[in-house]
């Protein structure tokens, strides 16, 4: 793509780099096929191509953000689709990173929006906040009809995400947890914020699912949310403030003892962790050490498939369907291992329809975009409902949040079922399905009598 920026312009590294970006696309369109917004609305401007027009129409001209710019900026979901489908290898997640930060420093939103942002910045990656947060909000669901009927219907889709959280969870307090026998491996995990609230049964499946291989987890003192959420938003000087004090956590740990890996089990955080050296690059105190952390962060089903899974000690005839996180499979480019993983442990694994297209979720994308989010939600429900699974496994709380509801395919982190298939309690929202599990000591007994008849 031919670009038209001045000399005086390209004096400013955030317009060089959007300059390199555009220049590698093409603009052959090949990115609408596989854009969620493209899909549904069908308007040229919530294409990754159309979008690319608006902000390069911005960038050159050196103009603030017009509403039209902003409009159709947010809703794109930042799900990386048209990158994977992407010939030219357009690096659109950090264009559009840059627009974000552009339209948040130069363009204002109605005073509704700006206070929901705030809100949402202030309460969601604050693990202690966002708990108390979610006690109100079950408290507050009977009013989600009047909130909508007053024009908040982003408070209403916080109620709904609100009212599917089961036990709302304590926060993972900072510590060691020793590994079960010899120790084979040292690592930091990575706890979240709104997973803890929302679903803490993640993090003690993965705690007991590392420990039972021999790797010690520790907990960071001073780490914390991993700047996603403000940095989707826009607010890029706060999610640098997130890294770096994330960096000086696990560089703390390792100038005791190195760490193998730093383990992420929220796709989006993983997603997040690994860009630190790029969000960093132009800090000379951090560039290093945050593309050292970078590089040894994993998401939790790279490292167990790293390190091989133990024998499952339970096995099943349950069908799940696998649902993979726009930050895992396009973010990350990671396809391969959680399906894998949950073979391994002796699930029928099977692929869920039009896989490549976002659920709705996005971080904060459900509540800033409810109408859109909702049809993408009863979109990707229907896909899984097409090939009758028992159960529905994923990787990223996000996702989890977004799909589970009341009277529906239960739906749960990969791990969790890891956990169970090797010897971990059995999730709550599998009880039902418990007794179509037999250990695998059983099987071998039962295989050993029939021999002997």
């Amino acid at each position: 793509m031919q670009t038209n920026f001045t000399a005086e312009q390209l004096q400013n590294p955030r317009t060089q780099e959007a300059e390199s970006i555009l220049r590698t696309c093409v603009h052959c369109g090949l990115c609408t096929a596989t854009c969620p917004t493209y899909v549904l609305l069908g308007d040229e401007r919530d294409s990754p191509r159309g979008r690319i027009y608006l902000m390069k129409d911005m960038f050159e001209g050196g103009r603030d953000a017009s509403n039209e710019v902003a409009f159709h900026v947010d809703r794109c979901l930042s799900c990386l689709s048209c990158m994977t489908t992407c010939p030219s290898g357009v690096d659109y997640m950090h264009l559009v990173d840059l627009a974000r930060a552009h339209i948040e420093e130069t363009h204002t939103r109605p005073i509704k929006e700006r206070l929901i942002r705030r809100m949402l910045e202030a309460v969601v990656p604050d693990p202690k906040r966002f708990a108390w947060a979610l006690r109100l909000a079950m408290l507050g669901k009977p009013f989600k009809g009047l909130l909508g009927f007053i024009g908040l219907k982003e408070m209403g889709a916080m109620l709904d995400l609100a009212g599917k959280a089961g036990r709302v969870g304590k926060v993972v307090e900072p510590g060691v947890i020793p590994a079960v026998g010899a120790r084979k491996k040292r690592v930091a995990l990575l706890t979240g914020c709104a997973q803890q609230p929302l679903r803490p049964a993640i993090n003690e499946a993965t705690i007991r699912l590392l420990t039972h291989h021999g790797v010690e987890v520790v907990i960071a003192e001073d780490q914390g949310c991993c700047g996603a959420l403000v940095h989707h938003m826009g607010r890029e000087e706060q999610a640098v403030e997130a890294a770096r004090r994330n960096v000086d956590a696990w560089t703390t740990l390792m100038r005791h003892e190195p760490l193998d890996a730093i383990i992420i089990n929220a796709s989006g955080c993983g997603t997040m962790v690994k860009d630190y050296g790029h969000l960093l690059s132009r800090d000379e105190g951090y560039r290093e050490r945050a593309e050292h952390i970078a590089g040894i962060t994993r998401d939790i089903t790279v490292f167990m498939a790293e390190i091989g899974l133990r024998a499952p000690e339970r096995w099943s005839d349950l069908k799940v369907a696998y649902h993979s996180a726009c930050s895992m499979q396009h973010g990350q480019r990671l396809t391969i291992q959680p399906r894998a993983l949950l073979e391994q442990a002796g699930f029928t694994v099977v692929d869920i329809p039009e896989g490549h297209i976002c659920c709705g979720s996005a971080g904060t994308y459900n509540i800033l975009q409810p109408e859109l989010a909702g049809e993408l939600r009863d979109r990707k429900t229907r896909n899984i409902e097409s090939v009758a699974p028992d159960l529905v496994a994923a990787g990223n709380i996000g996702c989890i949040t977004q799909l589970q509801g009341e009277n529906q395919i239960p739906i749960l982190h990969t791990v969790e079922l890891l956990d169970w298939a090797l010897g971990g309690p059995c999730p709550e929202e599998l009880r039902g399905l418990e007794g179509r599990v037999k250990s695998v000591r059983s099987l071998l007994e039962e295989s050993e009598i029939v021999e002997n008849v």
